[in-house]
């Protein structure tokens, strides 16, 4: 009898094997009925960060001018933070001039604005353009390059690596779809790069030098608003690229697509089989006003709290009933406050789990009131 049971236990176990549960969910990329050419592949939605569909998303490759994305990425955040003006005339070094590859063919001392030598950069995917951009902002190449690194660290990027700021061939210059849909999700924050990689041809030197974008998919792909291609006989054919549709954004890699035009057709594959199945369920804009609170100990007696960011929720098409908001938030809040101080969070919920969650902000200063500010509004309630 015991054995008879011995055996049944183990029959149970091997069934359950081969039973798929109802309602699960496979995951990202495994059984996605996807068949891409790409050595390595990501689709990412950026506002959580979740990736839908992955194919080698971490294996170290060659990704060519692709690297562009977070030269772009330093130089727009220079401009942030008061380091570079989109007007700087930028100064061509023998350096600089001397790049092969794709280019504008700058000139030794020839100068072009920081604008510029961004749109030839984003546009002409110009390798001489990087380079001055480069030694602009932080001196020389190698200093730039050393910024790279250590930006790819911050951003928690393990398998990226940069020898120099075009993606030209060198040893030990190395990055993986993963990581570069990371970059380009950090840069499409900035509206200066979202500018440059839109445009789609641009006339330079007073219409002397015609530049047209390499991101074909400007052209064959509503929503595309942001992209670099890359190829070299190493690399092959790669595309960082991201497209805005209905609220949805997506970012998409393809790394080392053998075929000419096929990192564009990849990338395609890749969005269509995202805006298919996914859809974005907005709850909150960013600064929207989510509560006014009372303040104790303040000059004023409320305070508004807002969003720090977009509520958004990408949940698979048909479920959209299921996404919920839910507000963690304090009853009061006791002065002095910052403006922009966290004070709690807006939470997206699909069927039960937490989706993304959003910071709540204060939307004005409120310093602290005098005693004497105090004791006359206690008087005054009395009075009252």
């Amino acid at each position: 009898m015991r054995g008879r049971r011995s055996l049944f236990a183990i029959l149970v176990m091997v069934l359950c094997l081969f039973v798929t549960v109802p309602g699960s969910a496979p995951a990202a990329g495994t059984d996605a009925g996807l068949d891409l050419t790409a050595e390595s592949a990501v689709l990412l939605e950026p506002i959580s960060g979740r990736i839908l569909y992955e194919k080698e998303p971490y294996k170290e490759l060659p990704i060519a001018s692709v690297t562009k994305i977070m030269t772009m990425l330093l130089a727009v955040e220079a401009l942030d933070e008061g380091r570079a003006k989109l007007e700087d005339m930028v100064v061509t070094s023998d350096y600089a001039a001397g790049m092969g590859g794709s280019q504008i063919y700058l000139e030794p001392q020839e100068e072009l604005s920081f604008k510029e030598m961004l749109i030839s950069i984003a546009t002409g995917s110009a390798n001489d353009a990087c380079v001055a951009v480069a030694e602009h902002t932080a001196g020389s190449e190698e200093a730039f390059v050393q910024m790279m690194n250590d930006r790819a660290k911050e951003l928690g990027l393990e398998h990226t690596h940069y020898v120099n700021t075009n993606g030209l061939p060198a040893e030990g210059h190395y990055s993986c779809a993963y990581d570069q849909a990371i970059i380009l999700r950090e840069a499409v924050k900035h509206p200066v790069f979202m500018e440059v990689s839109k445009i789609k041809e641009y006339d330079l030197r007073g219409g002397e030098f015609k530049l047209w974008n390499t991101n074909k998919l400007l052209w064959w792909y509503s929503g595309t608003d942001a992209g670099k291609t890359g190829w070299t006989n190493e690399a092959k054919y790669c595309l960082a690229s991201s497209v805005l549709k209905d609220n949805l954004r997506l970012i998409g890699v393809v790394l080392a697509v053998p075929e000419t035009k096929g990192h564009f057709r990849e990338s395609m594959k890749l969005y269509n089989w995202g805006f298919a199945r996914h859809e974005a369920v907005k709850l909150a804009g960013t600064g929207e006003t989510v509560k006014t609170v009372p303040v104790e100990k303040g000059t004023v007696t409320e305070v508004k709290l807002v969003t720090a960011g977009e509520v958004t929720a990408v949940v698979p098409k048909g479920e959209k009933e299921a996404v919920e908001l839910q507000v963690e938030l304090p009853d009061t809040l006791v002065a002095p406050l910052e403006k922009g101080r966290a004070v709690g969070s807006c939470v997206a919920m699909h069927n039960g789990k937490e989706m993304i969650r959003v910071e709540v902000v204060t939307a004005d200063a409120v310093p602290g009131a005098s005693f004497l500010d105090q004791l006359f509004r206690v008087t005054e309630g009395i009075c009252r």
